[in-house]
């Protein structure tokens, strides 16, 4: 279900960040969520960057879809309370974290998983590039390749976490995970496809799109 152009937009205030410490961006939504729940009438947030080499693991997820001991190699490991398994962040993947009052829009977590892939489908079909669905799956596909990651924590309907969709990152870092414990789906980006793209000239289109999905308009912030 896409809101209606001809119903109420919301405010969402748009942070467009460079690259942030994952543990700096983690701590600042749950900051951002305690605020909201504690105040639900606040703006809606669309956080936008990239994090430097890291893994995060979802809260049920499963250690053996790495394939390093975290305890013995310097890799970033981090637990986290979103849903899903394991993944890997790094420059050049662009992370979305929609900090979203669903009482505004649908309380529906299903809908609200389907709208964040709508977005970068939509994305990617203004490069030319058709996104898919899988079935019994979360996230985007071009040509069988996983794009984007899709992961979310929701606490009194107010969400956390978000997407990160590959754009012109340096694969080797998914070699060392099973990534989202899909054994029979390799990764992919879109520089694949698009030699030369970059985060930066992605951002609009995902802000764009974002808006259009959920029918938001937004107010660009700086971080204080």
């Amino acid at each position: 279900m896409i809101r209606s152009s001809e119903s109420q937009k919301y405010n969402c205030l748009l942070y467009n960040q460079g690259l942030i410490p994952y543990l700096e961006a983690w701590e600042w939504q749950r900051s951002l969520l305690g605020d909201r729940i504690r105040n639900p009438s606040l703006d809606d947030v669309l956080i936008l960057l990239e994090h430097p080499p890291v893994y995060t693991l979802g809260q049920g997820a499963s250690p053996e879809f790495l394939k390093f001991n975290p305890d013995e190699i310097p890799y970033e490991v981090h637990r986290v309370e979103r849903g899903g398994e394991v993944t890997y962040h790094c420059p050049g993947q662009l992370v979305g974290y929609p900090i979203l009052n669903l009482q505004r829009y649908r309380q529906d977590l299903h809908w609200y998983l389907r709208q964040l892939e709508e977005v970068l489908i939509r994305v990617l079909a203004v490069y030319g590039l058709q996104g898919e669905r899988i079935a019994a799956f979360t996230g985007v596909w071009v040509e069988g390749r996983k794009v984007a990651a899709i992961g979310i924590k929701v606490s009194r309907w107010i969400t956390m976490h978000g997407f990160a969709l590959n754009v012109c990152p340096e694969m080797s870092g998914f070699q060392q995970i099973v990534p989202c414990g899909i054994t029979d789906k390799p990764v992919g980006s879109l520089a694949e496809w698009i030699p030369g793209i970059t985060c930066e000239e992605v951002r609009s289109h995902v802000a764009q799109s974002f808006a259009g999905v959920f029918g938001v308009e937004f107010i660009n912030s700086l971080r204080v």
